[in-house]
């Protein structure tokens, strides 16, 4: 990957794809995580002590840590559930456990198979369906009403980048470019990023049909090819 090395030593990626899909992967798996914890405490909301509170509750998050994803390493603070409850059989305390992110996990070889295409697809399309069921899969533990909630959220955060208000930004130049994926074919999206007068390279939006392409064109004064 290249890579520019700044003269504070930061770096600036050299694919803005790379961003995008680091980004939204830490997006959606912070959102899944804190979905499912919701889920398990919310199940448990009638278990109480002798005094009427609530042994399971939420307790802030976990350390932060960074998970090894293919689309690079995404920092991961897990949501922390205090579990009062004691087992009858063995006497120890009840212990919740993400099915999604394991506590030692730092690399999911099934992350690593799905990720770089979960955020893109949800992105081009502002379907998120098909990209919950690869990333979480049947055994998620995340009932139906639970991925709507998700799928909502993450479709309204799509129309809001969409139809965000770009009057105010100082682009220097823009250019076109397409992706064409493979499996299954179908119409490819027309993305559009520009440099924008921060120096900083900004996606504008994703446009699927030659219709919004030809449009594209028109409003940047160039003829459809």
């Amino acid at each position: 990957m290249l890579s520019v090395v700044n003269n504070d030593g930061t770096t600036e990626t050299g694919f803005l794809m790379d961003d995008i899909v680091r980004e939204g992967a830490r997006r959606m798996l912070a959102a899944a995580l804190e979905a499912e914890v919701n889920q398990y405490i919310a199940e448990l909301a009638d278990r109480r002590d002798e005094a009427g509170r609530r042994l399971v509750v939420r307790n802030g998050h976990h350390r932060e840590r960074t998970v090894t994803t293919a689309a690079g390493p995404v920092p991961v603070k897990a949501p922390r559930v205090n579990d009062k409850r004691v087992d009858a059989a063995t006497g120890e305390r009840e212990r919740f456990s993400s099915r999604i992110l394991a506590p030692w996990c730092r690399k999911s070889p099934k992350i690593s198979e799905v990720l770089p295409l979960l955020y893109l697809h949800g992105l081009s399309s502002g379907d998120f369906v098909p990209a919950m069921e690869q990333f979480l899969g049947s055994s998620a533990g995340l009932s139906p009403a639970t991925v709507t909630r998700l799928t909502k959220q993450w479709s309204d955060d799509h129309a809001v980048f969409q139809a965000r208000d770009l009057s105010e930004s100082d682009y220097v130049y823009v250019w076109a470019d397409g992706v064409h994926p493979q499996d299954p074919p179908r119409p490819g999206p027309f993305l559009r990023p520009g440099p924008h007068g921060s120096a900083h390279r900004r996606p504008q939006g994703a446009h699927r049909t030659r219709r919004r392409t030809a449009r594209v064109h028109r409003v940047l004064g160039r003829p459809a090819t």
